[in-house]
């Protein structure tokens, strides 16, 4: 599972966004530098359910902010990630939904058919 995808995964599950936690974690001193991993994923998981592997994404976004390292960008395995860069403000799938609603507006050039394969003549 990729970084982002368990920043998403992390949304869809508590209904806040990364940045949201990642604000409510501010509040509660969790970025100071002495604060322990293990202190955050107990809130975590106290508070929304969150499992190890989510909290410690989250872990990592409190303490050191939407960067990574660019080690799986643009690979093709299991973990890799679009970007060096987190996005913490919508979900990965928000985004893509916005792009596919864009796309879903221009006209179409296919028969009104379902069934059909083949495109109108000009």
């Amino acid at each position: 599972m990729s970084f982002q995808a368990y920043l998403d995964s992390i949304q869809a599950k508590t209904g806040k966004t990364p940045n949201e936690v990642v604000a409510m974690a501010k509040e509660k001193g969790f970025d100071a530098p002495d604060t322990k991993a293990g202190r955050i994923v107990d809130w975590l998981k106290e508070d929304f359910g969150l499992g190890r592997g989510h909290a410690m994404a989250l872990v990592h976004v409190i303490k050191n902010g939407p960067q990574i390292s660019d080690k799986h960008v643009g690979t093709d395995g299991v973990h890799r990630d679009e970007s060096d860069t987190l996005r913490l403000d919508r979900s990965a799938a928000a985004t893509r939904h916005q792009a596919a609603s864009r796309t879903r507006s221009r006209p179409s050039r296919m028969r009104s058919s379902p069934y059909s394969n083949s495109f109108p003549k000009s």
